[in-house]
């Protein structure tokens, strides 16, 4: 029998690529979002479009007819962006998440659902330092996430492990690391670092100069977005009942990251440092329960790179 799963958030970036990822495992998908794909035609059997801070969008979305329920929920949907979104939208991030996180899960186990899938972020732990110890999963608890963003994914997490221990739905987290790839958003204020950077380049003429916020110097990993989708599906198979975070070993600077989109660009060009939201100086926490899965990031910085950036230049060059 075919599996049928939801998507919810799968006009976004992480979303979109999960959407073919299940696909390519032989589920019947349905995608729904408050918006259409951007960038690409989704590969979902059916697409919704809604508005799920809406309790009743949200048992839309999960009604299947005939007394079907889905097998596998996977929620992805939130209002969110990159550093500088992250810093001056607490409100709205807040505001918005909360109301699709808290409806959702409710409608799921209303209506039957037997997996769900809660995607959080490693913005759940504090600020550290570089060379600080890694952080287990259970370590985030006494909690001091740097931000809003992050403190609404901790409530969220615990939300859905909570209708886990009452009801009979099995629940899984994942925590993300820093993600990147091709058909993700790369301009507006809610792109990532990697997108950024990758759209200052592209933009750039040769021997010219693109700034970067802060002094570079903050320490990341950066996941390529297949990795992260393989560790999601991965994760959603098993039988880990505790949050586990996902992301790559390879931890690198800005500065890295800057190299390395300069060197794949091929261009020379020179880096000015200007005043910007930074984040956190560092998070170093580990991936020892994926890795007890058998998942790892394969991908390198590199080699993600190389396949982003050209996806961002044609972007670019096709607005110019």
């Amino acid at each position: 029998m075919v599996k049928k799963a939801l998507v919810c958030g799968a006009g976004g970036f992480i979303g979109g690529h999960l959407v073919s990822k299940l696909k390519g495992e032989g589920y019947w998908v349905r995608g729904v979002d408050i918006k259409e794909h951007e960038f690409r035609t989704l590969e979902a059997d059916e697409f919704m479009r809604l508005d799920l801070r809406e309790a009743h969008n949200c048992r839309q979305a999960l009604s299947l007819g005939g007394g079907e329920s889905f097998d596998e929920v996977y929620q992805l949907a939130a209002d969110m962006g990159g550093m500088g979104f992250i810093h001056t939208a607490e409100c709205d991030i807040m505001h918005n998440s909360v109301l699709i996180n808290v409806h959702m899960v409710d409608a799921a186990v209303r209506m039957g659902v037997s997996r769900y899938f809660f995607s959080s972020s490693a913005c759940v732990y504090p600020d550290m330092k570089p060379g600080d110890p890694e952080m287990t999963e259970d370590q985030v608890i006494p909690a001091n996430p740097d931000n809003e963003y992050g403190w609404e994914k901790l409530y969220a997490e615990r939300m859905a492990m909570a209708y886990a221990r009452h009801y009979p739905i099995e629940v899984r987290v994942a925590r993300f690391q820093n993600c990147y790839g091709p058909y993700g958003t790369w301009r507006g204020g809610r792109e990532k670092a990697p997108a950024a950077i990758c759209r200052k380049v592209a933009m750039a003429e040769k021997g010219g100069v693109i700034d970067v916020w802060g002094d570079g110097k903050a320490v990341r990993g950066f996941t390529y977005v297949d990795d992260l989708v393989d560790g999601i599906y991965l994760l959603m198979q098993s039988d880990l009942h505790v949050p586990a975070n996902i992301g790559t070993e390879q931890y690198v600077t800005v500065n890295d990251l800057v190299r390395t989109v300069i060197e794949v660009s091929g261009k020379e060009l020179e880096v000015q440092h200007v005043e910007g939201p930074v984040g956190v100086l560092a998070r170093n926490f580990s991936k020892a329960r994926m890795h007890s899965l058998g998942w790892e990031a394969k991908v390198s910085l590199r080699e993600g790179i190389e396949a982003t950036y050209p996806w961002i230049a044609e972007q670019v060059a096709r607005a110019l």
